[in-house]
């Protein structure tokens, strides 16, 4: 059983979850997901001050994560290496 835990930054208003678009010409969609809560709320604080009181970071399990991803409908996740930069490792879906 693997209990790596995943963290998210969520929509209040809507329950979105915040996603990355690496290529602006493809409708890709990939989940951004942050290894550790403080780095999910440096993102925040650093690229989105003026909204940062309309998102709140959620834990994901990793058994979870792949549900997400079928429901909404992602291609894979961006895994934020650095969410100063950001630096972000974008891995698409296995079969």
């Amino acid at each position: 059983m693997n209990a790596a835990l995943y963290y998210t930054i969520r929509s209040r208003a809507d329950g979105n979850y915040l996603v990355a678009y690496p290529d602006p010409d493809a409708p890709h969609r990939y989940l951004l997901v942050f290894a550790e809560h403080y780095e999910a709320l440096s993102y925040l604080n650093t690229h989105a001050q003026e909204v940062v009181s309309e998102f709140m970071v959620e834990s994901v399990s990793q058994s979870q994560l792949r549900s997400i991803l079928d429901r909404w409908q992602y291609q894979g996740i961006g895994v934020v290496q650095d969410p100063l930069l950001p630096r972000i490792e974008f891995m698409g879906l296995a079969p």
